[in-house]
C-alpha cells in the first residue's frame, strides 16, 4: 500500500516481466503496472482490481492490511481482465458487497463471469458519499471499451481514470514527478496511438465535458503506469493534441524484402523525400516492433509500404502492419505504395487497396519494378519520393 493523497491509496500490482499485452499484440519493453486504488474514509472503497496471475496475493494483501470484512462497497471502472480479473476470488470472500458499475459494465461483468455479483449500475453524475470524500461517476463509452468510466473523488479531488492517460510503464515511483519524463511520454504517446487512436472523436467531447465540469483536479490515476501529480492536467492537454488529427510532419516509409530490391527501392524513394527537405524514417517491418511502428505512423504526415510479391501476395510482416494501421483509422494523412516483384507483381496494388481500407489518401499511383532495381529503376524511386514530397 502506497499513499496516493488524503484517503487514497494505491494498492495495485507492478508486473516487471510482462513484454506482450493483449495476447502479444501490444509490446510492453518497460513492464507495466495494473493500478488499483482504495479510499480509506468512513466508508472503504476498492476501485478497480488486478489482473488475473496476480489475484490471490492481491486478495491476500488485501486482507491482511485492512481486512476484508472492512470494504464496503467495490467500484469497477472497467471490465477487462487487467483490471477486474481478480474481481470473482474477492468477491468469493465477500460476496454480499455491492459493485458499482457502468450500465454496460454490468452486462460485461455478468458475461465475464458468468456469476450473480451484488451489481448497482451508476451513470455520469451519479455519487456516492463516503465520508469526507464523494465518488462521482462518468460514463466515458469506448474509452476504450463499451463499458468504461471513470471515478471523481472529490474531496481528494482525485481522477481514477482507469485506461485513459495511462502507459505500460513499470517504475519504482509512483508518480510523474519521480520518474524520467521522456520515459514517461514515449510510453503515453505509444498507449494513445495503439489504443485510443480509433476514439479520438470520444477522446475529444469526453475532454470537453470534463472540463466544463469545472472541478478542481489535483492527481489523475490511471489504471496502467505512474500517477500524473505534478501539474496533472499536462496529460489531459497532450490527449486534446493527439486526439486532433495529430502529426508531427515528415514521412515514414515502412517495407520488407526477400533479396533486398525492395530495400534498395526504399532507400532510393527516402533520398528523392530528403532532397525536397522532408524528414524520413525508414524500417523494416519484419524487424522492427510493430507496435513502436505504429507510433511513428501516428506521428508522421506522410506513410509509404512497400513489399516484395510472394505467392500474388504481400510479405507477411508488412501485411500485418497494414491489418493493425487499418483498425486504427488514422486521418489527415497521405499514403503510397511500392514493391518489387519477379513474375506476377501483385503487392504494391494489393497494398494499395489496404491502405485506402485504413482511411489514407492515395496520394501517388504505386510504384513496381521487376527483379532487382536498375539505375533507371532507382532514378524513378527518387522521383517517387519528390513527387510524394509535393502533396505533403
Amino acid at each position: 500500500m502506497q499513499q496516493v493523497k488524503d484517503e487514497v491509496w494505491w494498492v495495485g500490482v507492478k508486473d516487471w516481466e510482462i513484454r506482450r499485452f493483449h495476447g502479444e499484440e501490444y509490446s510492453t519493453h518497460r513492464g507495466s503496472t495494473y493500478n488499483s486504488y482504495l479510499i480509506r474514509d468512513e466508508k472503504t472503497v476498492l476501485v478497480d482490481t488486478v489482473w488475473t496471475p496476480f489475484h490471490e496475493n492481491f486478495v491476500r494483501e488485501l486482507d491482511e492490511k485492512i481486512g476484508l470484512d472492512h470494504v464496503d462497497l467495490v467500484v469497477i471502472n472497467h471490465a477487462e481482465q487487467d483490471h477486474a480479473g481478480s474481481l470473482a476470488y474477492l468477491m468469493e470472500k465477500i460476496p454480499a458487497v455491492p459493485i458499482y458499475c457502468s450500465k454496460n459494465g454490468a452486462v460485461l461483468i455478468k458475461k465475464h463471469f458468468h456469476r450473480d455479483f451484488n451489481l448497482r449500475v451508476v451513470k455520469t453524475g451519479d455519487t456516492v458519499d463516503t465520508g469526507r470524500n464523494k465518488l462521482v461517476f462518468v460514463d466515458a463509452p469506448m474509452l476504450h471499451w463499451p463499458d468504461s468510466m471513470f471515478t471523481y473523488v472529490a474531496g481528494a479531488n482525485v481522477l481514477l481514470s482507469n485506461d485513459a492517460f495511462g502507459q505500460h510503464y513499470a517504475s519504482y515511483s509512483l508518480f510523474n514527478d519521480q520518474v524520467d519524463a521522456a520515459e514517461l511520454y514515449q510510453e503515453a504517446l505509444k498507449y494513445y496511438a495503439n489504443i485510443l487512436t480509433p476514439f479520438s472523436k470520444l477522446v475529444r467531447a469526453k475532454i470537453r465535458e470534463l472540463t466544463g465540469l469545472k472541478v478542481p483536479v489535483e492527481m489523475i490515476a490511471p489504471a496502467h503506469g505512474v500517477i500524473w501529480r505534478d501539474n496533472p492536467l499536462q496529460i489531459v492537454e497532450k490527449y486534446d493534441q493527439w486526439a486532433s488529427d495529430y502529426n508531427e510532419g515528415g514521412v515514414v516509409i515502412l517495407y520488407d524484402t526477400m533479396w533486398g530490391a525492395t530495400r534498395k527501392m526504399a532507400w532510393a524513394i527516402a533520398r528523392g523525400l530528403e532532397r525536397k527537405g522532408v524528414r524520413v524514417k525508414v524500417y523494416n517491418t519484419a524487424r522492427s516492433d510493430h507496435n513502436d511502428l505504429v507510433v511513428e505512423v501516428f506521428k508522421s504526415r506522410g506513410v509509404i509500404v512497400g513489399s516484395s510479391t510472394i505467392n500474388r501476395g504481400i510479405l507477411s510482416s508488412t501485411a500485418a502492419i497494414l491489418e493493425m494501421i487499418r483498425g486504427l483509422q488514422f486521418k489527415e494523412k497521405v499514403a503510397a505504395s511500392f514493391g518489387s516483384y519477379g513474375w506476377s507483381g501483385e503487392s504494391p496494388a494489393m497494398i494499395e487497396d489496404r491502405l485506402r481500407e485504413g482511411g489514407f489518401p492515395v496520394a501517388a499511383e504505386h510504384l513496381g519494378v521487376q527483379w532487382d532495381p536498375s539505375t533507371g529503376d532507382l532514378k524513378a524511386c527518387e522521383d517517387f519520393g519528390e513527387a510524394f514530397a509535393g502533396v505533403l
